[in-house]
């Protein structure tokens, strides 16, 4: 019996963080699992680095949904969860519409962590349902976990600062406990509770990592007796979904730049498309870089005095004579001009971090870039600022060990910190450790990946492709009258 393959509708919330990760999924299982794969986005500006990727994108259908208006659902001043969480429940009535239009209704519908109000939508068409968790299995198990908690053990937690323990996973410190769980009060916390006791409603939960980058949580996850009861469904490791290497981009400036500097000699600094700092880090940050005596590329953004991921959307900046801009010392690119390279807003991160050069990445620990920085073998100095990155900074520091963690904990970290843990990266024996532990990981990622040799990425997709023909195969022979 001829069996039509199964077609998968993805569904992301906006933001290259979940964007990427969706697009290299809908290629693995358009690629490699034959599937036929189409991929839904809210409409952005035509410049956008997300329409510039995805214009990229040649390998799946993409549909753009009409980017609703919240103005009058939402504060100015709420977080940039609950915009986009408002904004996905917003534009469900729009993806209904589009899905009821195809010839072809989708046999799985794929939402990522914040679409899961589109999950109601699973027994009007038919659908199996999964949830893609773009970032890691730590965040997933805290996720879920978290709002099964009574009063007593959540206020010993966000009251008394105990670090949370999680079954079969090392504990969460109260300085890395997500925001979102520290002000039950708040629209926020009400958002993240919410989705972590949607996730196990779906078939199977796909998170973005591997089981050599986590362990016990993957463990831990599919275990019933430990966070496995609160999973319920099936736990696929799916990664490291990143975006690749584009031979496209070898000839941009940084590039040409990197290519006259020695091999793992440039420190890489970026805080993600989001991230911002205050003028004051800015400048310690600057003097940092400057007395380490250390080359470095730094994609710089103006600062902002005011929430940590306030540079969600793009700005713009002025420049004094020599080119620094105004918001950093003055005179520091003439200073620096021997061994630095000062980039506006945007940089090409995935090649950068590739070029034999760059041998260490001071990061916001954003699960991308992290993934990024993994699969090209690039050691961190971890520096998160919101949301889960403090988690993420816990896991690549103090169980993975490619990392030296910033603790900045509602202070300004010093110029002569910075110093010291730049040299301690870039020029010492801890950095070139961590440069083979991560070089190790690098590896396993590829394996995972691996078709030829099975790796546990491509497992975990045929599992899922088993079971979306097997599903199709049974709504057929319904619909035959069989």
């Amino acid at each position: 019996m001829h069996i039509t393959k199964p077609h998968a509708a993805m569904f992301s919330s906006p933001g290259m963080g979940h964007v990427i990760p969706v697009i290299e999924l809908a290629k693995r299982l358009s690629v490699n699992h034959g599937f036929h794969v189409t991929v839904f986005v809210l409409e952005t500006d035509a410049a956008s680095a997300q329409s510039k990727f995805l214009d990229s994108t040649s390998d799946v259908d993409v549909v753009n949904l009409p980017s609703p208006d919240i103005s009058d659902l939402v504060d100015p001043n709420d977080h940039v969860v609950t915009k986009i969480g408002t904004i996905m429940h917003e534009v469900v009535p729009a993806l209904r519409s589009k899905i009821a239009s195809m010839h072809q209704k989708p046999t799985a519908l794929i939402v990522d962590l914040f679409g899961t109000d589109a999950l109601c939508l699973a027994r009007e068409f038919n659908m199996l349902t999964y949830v893609l968790i773009a970032a890691n299995a730590r965040f997933l198990g805290v996720s879920m976990y978290y709002p099964t908690l009574d009063k007593d053990t959540k206020e010993e937690h966000t009251v008394q600062r105990k670090p949370l323990e999680i079954p079969g996973c090392e504990p969460v410190r109260y300085e890395d406990a997500m925001d979102a769980y520290l002000i039950p009060d708040e629209p926020l916390y009400r958002d993240f509770v919410q989705y972590g006791l949607a996730y196990p409603k779906a078939d199977g939960i796909l998170v973005n990592t591997w089981e050599e980058m986590e362990p016990k949580s993957l463990i831990s996850l599919q275990d019933p007796k430990l966070l496995g009861r609160v999973a319920r469904v099936p736990v696929y490791p799916v990664g490291p979904l990143s975006r690749p290497v584009e031979s496209s981009q070898t000839d941009h400036p940084v590039l040409d730049w990197l290519n006259d500097q020695p091999d793992d000699s440039v420190l890489y600094i970026s805080f993600g498309s989001g991230g911002s700092l205050t003028a004051k880090q800015l400048t310690e940050l600057a003097w940092g870089l400057e007395q380490s005596q250390q080359r470095f590329v730094w994609v710089v953004r103006p600062p902002v005095d005011g929430s940590s991921f306030s540079e969600y959307f793009t700005v713009n900046g002025s420049e004094s004579k020599d080119k620094t801009p105004t918001y950093l010392p003055e005179g520091f690119i003439t200073r620096t001009s021997d061994r630095g390279l000062v980039v506006p807003s945007w940089a090409p991160q995935a090649e950068i971090l590739a070029h034999q050069a760059v041998g260490g990445f001071l990061s916001h620990c954003g699960w991308n870039s992290s993934l990024e920085s993994v699969v090209s073998g690039v050691p961190m100095i971890a520096w998160p600022l919101f949301a889960e990155q403090s988690m993420n900074a816990a896991l690549l520091s103090d169980e993975l060990g490619i990392a030296i963690r910033v603790d900045n904990f509602e202070k300004v970290v010093s110029r002569s910190e910075i110093e010291v843990i730049v040299r301690k990266v870039m020029a010492e024996e801890d950095g070139e450790e961590m440069r083979m532990k991560v070089k190790e990981l690098k590896d396993s990622a590829e394996m995972s990946l691996s078709v030829e040799c099975g790796g546990s990425a491509h497992e975990s997709l045929c599992k899922v492709t088993v079971e979306c023909e097997r599903f199709l195969e049974r709504y057929m022979d319904l619909a035959r009258g069989a």
